[in-house]
């Protein structure tokens, strides 16, 4: 559990009293609970037993030596119960405070300032949470709806993209080597009555078209087939 709490708890705390404190705190964890935060006393005087308050994502936790560091007392107290948080900084150290909706009132004095303010950053975090739990659902839900949107405006303009692209080409049908020579007959002089040179003529324009890549092979060998019956 240290491992998992080395990024937060580096503001001034005794590292044998963190250890200790949550050591006793493992067993008492509620199931997908984390501990956010843990503030440890600092009186002027050497203590040997101070007095710590450990913050949760369920709740505030005040641990309190007991029988000469033998054994620790714990009183915890729910979000939903604390009605308000409050830090008062003074020369040496801060105090922290907390009421309940029952009208109690506790205070862990003498915490180093640093610690003092990420308990509280942390605990009206929570607090804030459960003011407004809706506020993350109208967020989560807005962000889904955006996605949405995006997607479908994603989608409707690629349609639209086909669409459009699909307007944008000629229609085409496929011709037959039939209907080709019904088309070159009804629109030019048929091919028996044309001279050779105009045969060779219309067969180099055949090969030009194929050349290009504007006719397939086997279209060309069938006009060339059909000119040649007349050469």
């Amino acid at each position: 559990m240290i491992d998992n709490l080395k990024k937060i708890l580096n503001e001034d705390q005794d590292p044998k009293a963190i250890e200790k404190i949550t050591a006793k705190l493992e067993n008492l964890l509620m199931s997908n609970e984390e501990i956010g935060y843990i503030a440890v006393q600092k009186k002027p005087a050497v203590t040997l037993f101070p007095d710590s308050i450990v913050v949760t994502n369920k709740r505030i936790v005040l641990c309190k030596p007991k029988n000469l560091g033998l054994s620790m007392e714990f009183i915890d107290y729910d979000w939903d119960d604390v009605a308000a948080s409050f830090v008062k900084e003074g020369i040496l150290g801060a105090d922290y405070t907390f009421t309940t909706k029952s009208d109690s009132t506790h205070t862990v004095d003498y915490l180093p300032k640093n610690q003092a303010r990420k308990l509280y950053t942390y605990a009206k975090e929570q607090l804030d949470l459960l003011k407004n739990p809706k506020a993350i659902v109208v967020e989560d839900a807005k962000t889904t709806d955006l996605q949405s949107v995006v997607e479908g405006q994603a989608e409707e303009i690629a349609t639209e993209e086909v669409t459009n692209f699909a307007e944008i080409l000629p229609a085409t049908t496929y011709t037959s080597y039939e209907d080709s020579k019904i088309e070159i007959a009804s629109g030019e002089r048929k091919l028996n009555e044309l001279t050779q040179d105009e045969l060779f003529e219309k067969l180099q324009n055949y090969k030009k078209l194929l050349d290009n890549g504007l006719i397939m092979q086997g279209e060309y060998d069938n006009y060339k087939k059909e000119i040649l019956m007349y050469m």
